[in-house]
């Protein structure tokens, strides 16, 4: 019996430990509307009810049918959720309710519906995810229409194009799935009856998308969508419950692969077979400790037959083992396959007797499953090439040695003979053949064994230096050694290959690991293509290249060990075809083959993203299964880091995109009020000009324009901060720092503000040994300014403001700091409210009190964030006469210029 594959029982363990946890999930399915899905899962909630289950109806879609809608009487309605859309407010399943009601079984229809913009989900079917991880049971409908893989078929079909999907998981993960089926003569009654649409759009519907020939290609797509999700779910009862018997619920056929000329015929013979029975089929080949001592010639065409049976629309698969047959029987057995085929053996019989037959042992191990023997002589229509360095080659070196051995063994029992006797001699031979089978092939430890009995025969039995016995006893002897000498010789042969099979699995696996090491800790993606490059050239001892798209789709090459100007016109034109059609193509291939380089796609799902060239310096290397299915697997792990790569910046731009909307929506939400009042300000002063502007006066005309001047630049404040802060908030804002004296900064920003300090008490302290200063004078100035402002609207007019700054030098205190300049601005005002002296510097963030004129909330934030990208911070306590300052500090590095002095 195989034994069980662990990583296989730990997923089905921590599989079952979440099922444990998760809601159980039943899908009516059906062809198309109209066939009776929502009228189904209602008969079995009210089933479900009466069982005294707790049934909550989270979403019915009735569409006006009576009798659906009396079936909701009896059962718990969750109110919808009502949401504002453009100009409309549209009712939603409320999920926040049904988390918080939490049924034992809610009613969720519709699962492919698109959620009004604002939900928490974008689609339907993620809300019934949340709720089955919340433990909720869920009952729920779909159309076959709406499968997201099926999207095409159903376009080809009926002419539509099907926006709202539900992914494949979904369905195939689901508990239960209940087909409501309806054929098309019924469905198209209840449509003429108005049962499904109102009468005029039924009218449209019955000449578009529900016309009788779409209907049974639909129903039958559904049908055969459950019958794969049925059989799925019988392959894992199967499993669980350790049934290895065959239930040959529907046909599925297995084709042996071998190196043997006739295998091709045997792929086309099965690919026929499967064609009339509608059956899918694999291709397996089987790679044995024997099969890896074929001639490179097997071995290629080895490969051009799973290529042939890929290219035939087999599902192609290649196992590992030591028995071919066992092998076969026991993968088939968990594919559930009905029919094995294989070729007609044409070996002697003579043979089979000696080694076994693999016909023999699938036949009779194969129990309920059918085996059928494809006859015919070799295959002709596709010969193989031999490649000029594919050659067998006899290893005559193994047949040196057993001379060595038989040489050696018996000197040695020539000298010991008469001390150990003729019994000890035989282990002498024994021993021999064990060290020999450890480094030669079975065909020489075979011959080894055959002559060491001879040996012994000839020279320690008598009479001495013939073939002749002389005692009856030798006839067991003989055939005794002979036996034991084949067991051990094979056995030991037996263990070195599987240790040859097991360091070529840790070679491959060391390899795989090593790529997925690199992979993981690179974060863009040319070092992914550099460490694709290194280890593709390392293992395979070849040179590596790999060629991306270009905005308009052309190939070019963007890592490699070969240079890119030496790859041809020709080469390049292998590339992009290989780029386009997603396939092999280049040396020792059946496309291109006479290209220099073998080209492999990069494929991360159905997407292909790039192309790997490699200049294989043993070609023949590239046609054995495993180092093709090896270098397959490299480009496989590089094309789904390349995807990683791509979709973590796609993801970091819609965070950012994300993050700028809501920033977009914060602030059009804040300011809304804020743009109005100086709006409604500018156009009253400017309506009372242009209709009185005649019989008003000079000093009522200037009051106006200065009111309208005011609310302006008020206005031009507030357009400014909403600016800054979105330039903060998405990391644009540039910070082009220059040394100049603070002063002129300070000068600058009292400048701007010089009309509204006018009346108020500025206190100066600036000291004249300031050092220079490395900033943005224009960031500062803005800084200064709202921080001036705030003092300005928090305090009492006429109260008094003081500036102030002081440089702390790099060696201030008990730690060494970089030297910086504080500035700090006080008022006599209320004061920052105890605990908010951080949360004021948050966007929006207020701390008004009565009295003063309202504010967005921005003029601090704005001033941290500039601050921050001078590398400083800022901060504000409370006086303890009463009053707030607020002080930021500049790092100083770096050495200021010298400054020449002018004569």
């Amino acid at each position: 019996m195989k034994r069980p594959d662990p990583e296989e029982l730990l997923a089905r363990v921590q599989q079952a430990e979440q099922q444990q946890t998760r809601g159980k999930l039943k899908v009516f399915f059906g062809a198309a509307a109209g066939v009776g899905k929502t009228y189904a899962m209602l008969e079995a909630a009210h089933q479900r009810c009466a069982e005294g289950v707790d049934v909550v109806v989270g979403w019915v879609e009735t569409h006006g049918r009576p009798e659906t809608e009396a079936l909701l009487d009896g059962l718990e309605r969750l109110p919808p959720t009502r949401l504002c859309y453009r100009t409309a407010i549209l009712p939603e399943f409320d999920l926040d309710a049904a988390l918080e009601r939490r049924p034992a079984l809610l009613l969720l229809d519709e699962l492919a519906h698109t959620n009004v913009p604002g939900s928490r989900h974008h689609k339907r079917w993620q809300d019934a995810e949340e709720l089955l991880q919340a433990g909720i049971e869920v009952y729920t409908t779909v159309n076959v229409q709406h499968i997201e893989s099926l999207g095409d078929v159903v376009a080809q079909i009926t002419g539509v194009v099907i926006r709202e999907t539900v992914p494949d998981a979904i369905i195939n993960h689901a508990d239960e799935i209940e087909v409501v089926d309806l054929s098309p003569d019924d469905l198209l009654q209840r449509l003429a009856e108005g049962k499904v649409y109102v009468p005029q759009q039924a009218q449209v519907a019955a000449r578009h998308f529900f016309r009788k020939g779409n209907l049974m290609a639909l129903r039958e797509l559904a049908l055969r969508c459950a019958a794969d999700r049925v059989d799925a779910q019988m392959q894992h009862y199967k499993r669980d419950h350790a049934i290895a018997q065959t239930w040959p619920t529907t046909e599925r056929l297995l084709v042996c692969v071998s190196p043997s000329p006739s295998s091709a015929r045997v792929v086309r013979a099965a690919c026929r077979m499967a064609q009339r029975m509608q059956a899918p089929w694999l291709a397996v080949y089987v790679e044995t400790p024997h099969t890896r001592r074929l001639p490179d010639l097997d071995r290629m065409r080895v490969s051009q037959t799973l290529r042939l049976a890929e290219q035939l629309g087999a599902e192609v698969v290649t196992l590992e083992g030591h028995r071919a047959a066992d092998e076969i029987i026991a993968y088939a057995r968990t594919r559930n396959v009905s029919r094995i085929m294989a070729g007609k053996p044409s070996h002697p019989r003579w043979r089979e007797l000696l080694v076994g037959s693999f016909a023999d042992t699938l036949v009779r191990q194969s129990d309920e499953i059918d085996v059928t023997f494809v006859s015919g002589s070799d295959d002709v229509s596709a010969p193989v090439v031999p490649s000029p360095i594919l050659h067998p080659t006899l290893r005559w070196s193994d047949y040196g040695w057993v001379g060595v051995m038989l040489v050696v063994c018996t000197m040695s029992g020539v000298v010991l003979f008469p001390s150990i006797g003729q019994n000890n001699v035989i282990l002498v031979y024994l021993l021999g053949i064990t060290m020999l089978a450890t480094r030669v092939r079975r065909s020489a430890a075979v011959v080894a064994s055959v002559a060491s009995v001879v040996a012994f025969n000839f020279f320690f039995t008598m009479p001495y230096y013939t073939l002749e016995v002389d005692d009856s006893q030798y006839l067991v002897t003989f055939p005794v050694m002979l036996t034991v000498a084949l067991v051990i010789s094979t056995l030991t042969v037996r263990i070195r290959e599987q240790a040859e099979v097991a360091r070529w699995r840790e070679r491959r696996t060391a390899a795989l690991y090593a790529i997925s090491r690199a992979f993981a800790a690179a974060n863009d993606c040319q070092t992914i293509l550099d460490h694709a490059v290194h280890h593709v050239g390392e293992v395979f001892a070849s040179e590596a290249v790999i060629l991306l798209p270009d905005d308009q789709g052309h190939v070019t090459v963007r890592a490699g060990q070969v240079p890119a100007e030496t790859l041809s016109r020709a080469e390049c034109g292998v590339a992009q075809w290989v780029f386009d059609h997603g396939h092999l193509a280049g040396r020792t291939t059946d496309t291109l083959p006479g290209a220099e380089l073998l080209y492999v796609p990069l494929l991360a799902g159905q997407q292909t993203v790039g192309v790997l060239g490699v200049r294989l310096s043993q070609p023949a290397t590239s046609a054995t299964p495993e180092q093709r299915h090896l270098l397959e697997a490299f480009a496989s792990q590089t094309a789904l880091a390349l995807e990683r790569v791509a979709l973590a910046a796609e993801a970091q731009q819609a965070q950012v995109r994300v993050k700028t909307e809501r920033l977009r929506s914060s602030l059009l939400s804040s300011v809304s009020h804020d743009v109005r009042t100086p709006l409604a300000g500018i156009i009253g002063a400017a309506s009372s000009l242009l209709e009185h502007g005649g019989a008003l006066g000079p000093s009522d005309r200037h009051d106006l324009l200065l009111a309208i001047y005011e609310e302006a630049e008020r206005l031009g404040r507030l357009v400014n901060g909403v600016l800054d802060m979105t330039r903060i908030e998405t990391g644009t804002i540039q910070v082009r720092k220059e040394w100049q004296p603070l002063e002129e900064v300070v000068g600058a920003a009292l400048h701007r503000l010089d009309a509204r300090l006018h009346g108020r008490q500025l206190h100066l302290d600036l000291p004249p040994d300031l050092p220079l200063v490395p900033l943005d004078s224009v960031l500062i100035e803005q800084v200064l300014i709202n921080l001036l402002d705030n003092a300005l609207k928090y305090t009492p007019p006429g109260s008094p403001i003081a500036l102030s700054s002081h440089a702390i030098p790099a060696d201030s205190g008990a730690v060494s700091i970089p030297a910086s300049v504080v500035v700090a601005i006080a008022d006599d005002g209320p004061g920052v409210p105890p605990g908010d002296e951080e949360r004021i510097f948050e966007k929006f963030a207020q701390a008004q009190p009565a009295g003063a004129r309202r504010g967005v909330g921005l003029g601090l934030a704005i001033c941290r964030g500039m601050i921050a990208a001078h590398g400083g911070r800022i901060w504000a306590v409370n006086r303890p006469g009463g009053g707030a300052v607020f002080s930021f500090s500049l790092p100083i590095e770096g050495e200021p210029p010298e400054v020449g002095i002018m004569e």
